[in-house]
């Protein structure tokens, strides 16, 4: 009965039309996310001989992604997804291709660090993917979260497939079939996505200029989240590092890779679970639990890496720090909706997002100095130290974490004179956000759609 419960309450979720379609494609483009580092290390090792070099490449794009990836987030909220998704897309395609063509050709060093750096206008289909979901269900609290909890599932599915994958085929096929594989799917993937017209949401009423292009990081709620995904990035950065070089220590490196799979795996079953659970308290008094249970519990794994625990302990250590990350990102991303208006959501999520990215880069850099300098295990006090700091930042600003009054996706969102849209009315002329207005569509109210209790 809990499994049927389980399937009965995502398959309604997908009973807007349209929605397994941009889920599906969206995918694409996220795996090849997932692929990329791996992809690029195996490259420039394999062809260039440096970790050295691999990891001053990986950096560049990093950091110019972190700062591009908002920017075209406010494009695809003044022009709508379609409009700028296809050129940019199509604009990364040429610096990765360019990546191998360097590398394949023996050219100079800078010349992959500059195309690295030009690779910074990828799509953020994750977030145009929630941007999706909370204009389909604007109306639907629990369904909004729903989708955010599935969302999360998905990124996580994509971090433990990607770089198993592109490790599959760069050592059985070529060192450039990762990045060459990398760069098709998140080319076509894109593509795709921008294809489904009918779930893309419709842009808002045009407003001031000073409006449109304000700064989504003037809500001071956004401020914190974006610090607070900072210092989670920093507890995916270290922990995987640690990992890797906690097993090396012991003598069986190749085990990191699973090891890394149980907190993608964790994460993934808490971030489901968690979507069953009806919301009932605030996002913002959700969002400071979950960040209290994450940095109770990545005490765990510093205790198995202080006491010299085995690889399995450490496993299961590693699995529970896994299913506290996914309720804290899914409400994170909830409150984002909540905070912003329509016209900024995409601005907004990619924002958040580039506050991981970076702490994700600064984690990875602090445990690699640990990792060299101390015992075996002890890195494991960095994503320790960066859960508890997420928690502080989240108690202090806890007062801005309160969604707007109009929710993220009321009407008073959506464009008056949407063809075929009455004022209330989702599109397809079903009211009451149930999208498309089929039999066994979408339910009209959260306890048709989850159990339980958040």
């Amino acid at each position: 009965m809990p499994s049927r419960a389980f399937l009965a309450s995502y398959r309604r979720l997908f009973a807007a039309p349209g929605a397994a379609a941009f889920t599906l494609a969206g995918l694409l483009g996220r795996l090849a996310l997932s692929m990329y580092g791996v992809s690029l290390v195996v490259l420039l090792s394999e062809r260039r001989g440096s970790y050295g070099l691999a990891g001053a490449v990986s950096a560049v794009g990093l950091v110019t992604g972190a700062i591009g990836m908002p920017l075209i987030g406010r494009l695809v909220d003044r022009y709508g997804q379609a409009r700028v998704t296809v050129p940019a897309a199509l604009y990364n395609a040429v610096p990765l291709t360019g990546l191998l063509l360097c590398v394949r050709l023996g050219a100079p060093d800078w010349t992959l660090l500059l195309c690295s750096a030009a690779c910074s206008a990828a799509p953020n289909l994750g977030g145009m993917a929630r941007s999706r979901w909370a204009h389909l269900y604007r109306d639907d609290p629990a369904a909004r979260h729903l989708a955010n909890s599935f969302e999360q599932a998905l990124d996580e599915l994509c971090f433990m497939a990607g770089p198993v994958l592109a490790m599959l085929l760069c050592t059985a096929l070529a060192p450039e079939a990762g990045l060459l594989a990398t760069g098709t799917l998140g080319t076509v993937g894109a593509l795709l996505f921008a294809a489904q017209r009918r779930t893309e949401p419709p842009l808002p009423v045009r407003e001031s200029t000073d409006q449109r292009h304000g700064s989504p990081l003037r809500a001071p709620g956004l401020r914190v989240l974006v610090l607070t995904f900072l210092a989670t990035g920093m507890v995916f950065g270290a922990t995987e590092i640690t990992t890797v070089a906690y097993a090396d220590a012991l003598g069986h490196k190749a085990a990191a890779g699973l090891l890394l799979a149980l907190v993608a795996g964790g994460s993934c079953v808490a971030g489901l679970l968690f979507g069953l659970l009806t919301p009932r308290r605030t996002p913002g008094t959700r969002f400071v639990l979950c960040a209290t249970a994450m940095a109770a519990v990545l005490l765990l794994p510093l205790a198995a890496g202080l006491g010299g625990a085995g690889l399995g302990l450490l496993g299961v250590a590693l699995f529970a720090a896994g299913t506290a990350t996914a309720p804290t990102m899914v409400t994170g991303m909830t409150l984002v909706q909540e905070l912003l208006p329509q016209r900024q959501f995409n601005e907004g999520m990619a924002t958040a997002v580039s506050g991981i990215v970076v702490g994700i880069s600064a984690g990875a850099a602090l445990a690699g100095t640990v990792a060299e300098q101390a015992a075996p295990g002890t890195g494991y006090a960095l994503p320790a130290v960066a859960a508890g700091l997420a928690l502080l930042i989240a108690l202090a600003g806890r007062r801005h974490l309160t969604g707007r009054t109009s929710g993220a996706g009321t009407s008073a969102n959506v464009p008056a004179g949407t063809p075929g849209q009455a004022p209330g009315q989702s599109p397809g002329g079903a009211p009451g956000g149930a999208p498309g207005g089929a039999p066994g569509g979408a339910p009209e109210n959260a306890e048709q759609i989850v159990s339980g209790t958040v």
